[in-house]
């Protein structure tokens, strides 16, 4: 149905599966009273819930809290915090910086546009896999297809300092060593033996350990999405506290300027 039909039939109210506010009365989350049944969950479980709509267990939530609090890094120099750093440093709001901050980590290459990718692609393989496929098969056929491998690779660094903390507590957790996480360390593998030398990032070893919880992809990137938030608000707070626009001055002797040389100004 197209046109004016289908507007017709959602106008003058909303239907909703997922909740509803009843002012001076009460709010329904997923079907639960917010302030009767969830009153007791944690944030992030709540937030998790109203993503999946699943209850996770204790040990699957801490690994969820990690997965966030391990890459949570206060350091204005980072691409999505610099938004947030020169928003302190122009004095503007603290959340339209870090909406901004937000928005930017959605970087295709080094930031939140691999989530989906990544976990499209060791779900993609997995299943290649069960069906018989070779897994250098399928590596290859990404590199070519792809040009890359969402997750395997890290601009400055082959090492990611992430790893081996999240891989630690997962194992204490016993949420190690689900065939996500055996795929992902098992194309590492094979890119490393290669000439590819790719190494495996955050973003490789976040979505295998989501996926074999049972996330979907779209329910993963929204998981990831507020992944960097906790250390944006570190960066704003030192900005302002500093002179006003004093973040990252760059001095014209910085830029590389090939144009028309130094020239009078000739008055009309």
């Amino acid at each position: 149905m197209k046109g004016p039909e289908i507007l017709e039939e959602h106008s003058d109210h909303l239907k909703s599966y997922m909740g509803a506010c009843f002012p001076g009365e009460r709010a329904v989350f997923r079907g639960h009273d917010l302030h009767a049944d969830l009153k007791d969950m944690d944030w992030i479980e709540l937030y998790v819930f109203g993503i999946t709509g699943r209850r996770f267990t204790t040990q699957q939530q801490r690994l969820l809290h990690a997965i966030w609090v391990y890459t949570s890094y206060p350091d204005a120099r980072i691409w999505n915090n610099r938004v947030a750093g020169l928003a302190g440093s122009t004095r503007s709001t603290g959340s339209l910086g870090i909406a901004a901050a937000l928005a930017v980590s959605e970087a295709s290459i080094y930031g939140g546009g691999i989530y989906m990718p990544s976990i499209k692609f060791l779900k993609r393989t997995r299943k290649a896999l069960d069906k018989g496929a070779e897994l250098s098969d399928c590596v290859q056929d990404e590199l070519k297809t792809r040009r890359g491998i969402a997750g395997y690779g890290r601009p400055l660094t082959s090492r990611d300092e992430r790893i081996s903390p999240i891989m630690a507590l997962a194992a204490t957790l016993g949420l190690d060593d689900g065939p996500h996480v055996r795929l992902a360390f098992a194309v590492d593998e094979l890119l490393l033996a290669g000439r590819w030398r790719l190494r495996m990032n955050y973003g490789a070893v976040a979505a295998a350990l989501c996926a074999d919880l049972g996330l979907s992809t779209r329910e993963y990137y929204l998981f990831m999405f507020p992944a960097f938030l906790a250390g944006m608000p570190p960066c704003f707070i030192e900005s302002a506290q500093r002179p006003e626009g004093t973040l990252f001055p760059l001095s014209c002797a910085h830029i590389l300027y090939e144009g028309v040389s130094k020239r009078e100004w000739q008055r009309q």
